[in-house]
């Protein structure tokens, strides 16, 4: 298998050059990972550092997960893995038994989930789950509470003691998270693979979470292999950067230096796909193509990203391409491009064009509308008024439980106002049947759980086209209705005849977003529309929104924590804080110049790329 791939032998080289390899808990030398005889992870050559955090960047198809289930030794059945080198810890784990690599697993390598609320099992309480957990690890029975307290008290959850009683639809998002990584951390591993941990967490939380991962690496010593899409979060959490593209391992080095000095077109494709927090207003620029699926990789035989690279010459595609060291200074960076230290700089980022004013008059309207739920003593949502006018995009931004969610619920018809009224086109949206069909026919939702909001029984170009079903007469062709929308949400066509379980977490958000668009409604409601998005495709789904604005006068009501994304789509932005508006207005005033704390904390929170991009190359320049 080896002998397949000629830049085996230059991988080995490259992976022990410059102390690639120094040091090193985890290396991987030459890894490959076939299934049919395609390979679907190509010559990967990597190390992890001890108390270093290596982040595995890339799209959504990159290889980054299967990449951590090869580390795991949970590969589908069908799949083949061959390596020149596989060690963690001075073992051979292509050599070691069964028996080995079940003592590893949990103990000596453990695993943050994506989907927290998905991995716990919502039957049991927390304590129960947690003593399980500690059973297999091997601790006494007596040991399992204050074990449990003492690992949940190190995640900085509140009065631990109470919450082992607790399930975890009780908790939030974050809170399940938090207890995720206290049991990961339990077992003291060697080293901790967190697969997206912080994806779907609001910015506040998602700063708190790294933060306390990199607390407790720094006490214990743990090495830590940090999956993500978001090259950004990547450079606040890493000390490390590998990118992936359609697996293979395209750039990897340090973060600061991968970020400020990106040797690879795909590495700057994903740095440019970025909307900014601050500064001037330029567009974003969504790579072209999409990211070749497994029918496709048989005919790539040179570089996978060549398709989509301008960049890209004959030579490219013609055969595989070679890892390669191309350190300058400090520690070792390998790219594997034709053209490394030959590109042109990037030119400047267009100016993203003023918003204009489409219509004055609201559509629709919230007046004194609030959420009291019979057992709480809490209001979910205080009384408010809000208008939304055709073509108008507006933000609702804060952290989980303040509120935006339910707002969102209210706007689509899934919860009922304890108080106020929503009129739609003067009318008050009541509970009948007719204004039902009114409301549905005008106000479509995007769920944030992409994965609940799919039936698992359906192929995608079924799923996508459903609002179809309501009223067959009025189209003539679903099945090319349903390629039009995969197209447009930047999959491939021949994703059409999968199920929601052939996808990853990204995909299935794309999928969501098909289906809302299948009869381009008048306002979208969009929860957390691009929190599990590559930042490729995000750009995409950005600028086709932009383009429904034009073409429909669509708008858009965007509940979401990435203020970035909040800053490039909406004129309006909705500051929220447990059930409150605390600060409303013109977005680029209310992000300039925020008059609230909280406001001002949430920026404060929020990853900035091109920030950090433009002090890491400064800092190397003053080197």
């Amino acid at each position: 298998m080896i002998g397949l791939f000629k830049t085996s032998a230059r991988a080995a080289a490259v992976a022990t050059s410059a102390g690639f390899m120094d040091d090193a808990l985890l290396t991987l030398v030459a890894l490959n990972v076939e299934c049919d005889g395609v390979a679907l992870l190509r010559d990967i050559a990597l190390s992890v550092r001890r108390a270093r955090t290596l982040g595995l960047v890339g799209e959504s198809g990159a290889g980054k997960s299967m990449l951590g289930r090869v580390l795991a030794r949970s590969l589908p059945r069908g799949f083949e893995l061959n390596a020149q080198t596989l060690r963690f810890a001075g073992i051979d784990l292509l050599g070691a038994s069964a028996s080995q690599q079940r003592a590893l697993l949990g103990k000596r390598i453990a695993y943050i989930p994506q989907e927290p609320m998905s991995a716990l099992d919502p039957t049991l309480a927390i304590g129960k789950q947690f003593a399980l957990h500690l059973a297999r690890l091997g601790v006494a029975g007596r040991e399992r509470r204050q074990r449990s307290i003492d690992a949940l008290a190190e995640v900085l959850l509140p009065a631990p003691a109470s919450l082992l009683a607790r399930y975890p639809f009780e908790l939030s998002g974050g809170m399940c998270q938090r207890v995720c990584i206290a049991m990961a951390f339990a077992s003291n591993p060697d080293l901790v693979i967190s697969d997206e941990a912080t994806t779907a967490l609001d910015s506040t939380t998602q700063r708190h979470v790294v933060e306390l991962m990199r607390e407790m690496q720094a006490r214990r010593g743990t090495s830590v292999i940090f999956v993500t899409h978001d090259i950004g979060l990547a450079l606040h959490a890493c000390d490390d950067i590998a990118v992936l593209y359609a697996g293979d391992l395209v750039e990897s080095g340090p973060a600061r230096e991968v970020v400020a000095s990106p040797r690879h077109p795909y590495t700057r494709a994903l740095l440019r796909a970025n909307p900014l927090l601050k500064g001037e207003r330029v567009r974003v620029e969504p790579l072209n193509g999409h990211m070749p699926g497994f029918e496709e990789l048989p005919a790539l035989r040179g570089c996978r990203f060549a398709a989509r690279c301008a960049a890209v010459t004959p030579a490219c595609e013609s055969a595989p391409i070679p890892l390669r060291d191309d350190t300058r200074a400090g520690e070792a960076h390998a790219v594997r491009c034709l053209r490394a230290g030959a590109l042109p700089d990037d030119p400047a980022r267009a100016p993203l064009a003023a918003r204009t004013v489409m219509a004055t008059a609201p559509f629709l309207e919230l007046r004194g509308v609030g959420k009291r739920y019979e057992k709480s003593s809490v209001a979910a949502l205080r009384p408010l008024d809000l208008s939304v006018a055709p073509g108008e995009f507006i933000g609702v931004v804060g952290e989980s439980g303040s509120g935006k969610s339910t707002l969102g619920r209210l706007v689509m018809g899934l919860d009922t106002p304890s108080e106020g009224r929503i009129l739609l086109d003067g009318m008050p949206l009541d509970a009948s049947r007719a204004m039902w069909r009114k409301r549905i026919e005008a106000i479509q939702m995007i769920f944030q759980d992409a994965r609940a909001a799919l039936n698992p029984r359906r192929r995608l170009a079924s799923i996508v086209t459903q609002p179809m079903e309501s009223r067959p007469h009025l189209h003539v062709d679903r099945a090319r209705r349903a390629l039009d929308l995969l197209d447009e949400v930047g999959l491939a066509q021949s994703y059409a005849a999968r199920f929601p379980s052939q996808l990853s977490g990204g995909q299935r958000q794309r999928v969501n977003i098909a289906r809302a668009l299948c009869e381009v409604p008048r306002l979208l409601v969009a929860d957390e529309i691009v929190s599990g998005l590559d930042v490729s495709v995000q750009a995409q789904i950005m600028e086709l929104l932009l383009a429904l604005r034009e073409s429909h006068k669509i708008a858009l009501m965007l509940i979401s924590h990435d203020l970035a994304v909040v800053r490039y789509l909406c004129s309006r932005v909705i500051v929220m804080q447990r059930g409150v508006v605390v600060e409303a207005g013109p977005t680029e005033s209310v992000l300039a110049n925020p008059q609230h704390p909280y406001t001002r904390s949430l920026i404060d929170a929020a990853p900035h790329v091109a920030q950090a991009a433009s002090i890491c190359r400064l800092e190397r320049l003053n080197v």
